[in-house]
């Protein structure tokens, strides 16, 4: 899709970093967007705005919210809502560093960071646990289909709802339990990843059927791992053309539908959460005429 951001559909590069922004009161919001749209290609920069930040401009994006409340009396799902998201990718971590300087000092006016959190590839595109991140996500015309709007005009088609979320993983826990443990925690063997017809209904693999939901509940997962001295865990991305399909999964994660818990809270917790609206592309540049700017 040429009016998508492309660094959406593209492999997860070797490095990332994810800059969370605020706006600040009595800012230039409008103009900071406008100079954020002509740097920000949508591949080495994705972009994604908050709904606050969105309403502050007066405006209204369809299926755009923020990010709800999915806790339970056994779970806490934080809200960590920002106004602005830069995804900043790249094969070189040094370049992330000017790159980030660059965007902060760009934006300076009228957002504050907030938040910066370093990412990288783990060898294939595993999880630090070593299981495979995004098995059986959607590919070619079916990741278009998943992750970008259609048929709702300029300045809308070709744009993207992001899910963020930050999971810290415990791994004195996680090592603590043996092989076969460690792969019902995920519904597949960590050897081939091959899903177990064993796997028992906590498994996350039975949690998160994509097919198994009515209707699909299809997202494009771009995740990646991170890690700051003595915590690590993983940025959790997941792209759609909405956000139903990922709340869906999530309630059923919680245990929300019938009181399983995905076993993957045994050993990882969510620490942030966030949604964003990722604009299209138009002429190489953000295209915000859904924003009138």
């Amino acid at each position: 899709m040429t009016t998508a951001q492309p660094g959406i559909l593209q492999p997860i590069p070797a490095f990332g970093r994810y800059l969370m922004f605020s706006a600040r009161p009595q800012g230039a919001h409008a103009a900071a967007l406008q100079r954020l749209a002509e740097q920000a290609d949508g591949d080495s920069v994705v972009v994604g705005l908050g709904q606050s930040l969105v309403q502050a401009l007066g405006k209204n994006i369809g299926n755009l919210r923020s990010f709800p409340d999915f806790s339970t009396a056994k779970l806490n799902i934080p809200i960590t809502q920002y106004d602005l998201c830069c995804w900043l990718r790249s094969n070189e971590r040094g370049e992330l560093v000017h790159l980030g300087r660059k965007l902060e000092q760009l934006l300076a006016d009228a957002f504050a960071l907030q938040q910066g959190v370093d990412a990288f590839r783990y060898g294939s595109g595993l999880d630090l646990t070593g299981y495979e991140d995004g098995t059986e996500n959607p590919v070619g015309a079916a990741a278009v289909e998943t992750a970008f709007a259609h048929g709702q005009g300029a300045g809308l088609d070709g744009s993207s709802f992001l899910a963020l979320q930050q999971w810290q993983h415990d791994f004195n826990s996680f090592e603590s339990l043996s092989a076969q443990a460690q792969d019902h925690v995920f519904g597949r063997r960590k050897s081939d990843n091959a899903e177990l017809d064993d796997a028992p209904a906590s498994a996350h693999v039975k949690r998160t059927e994509q097919e198994s939901f009515e209707p699909a509940a299809f997202v494009l997962r771009r995740s990646m791992p991170w890690a700051r001295d003595d915590d690590s865990g993983l940025m959790f991305s997941a792209f759609g053309h909405s956000f139903d399909a990922f709340e869906v999964q999530m309630r059923r994660m919680t245990g929300s539908e019938d009181g399983i818990q995905d076993a993957l809270f045994q050993f990882s917790t969510p620490i942030s959460g966030s949604y964003f609206w990722c604009p299209p592309l138009l002429n190489g540049r953000l295209d915000l005429s859904a924003l009138q700017l």
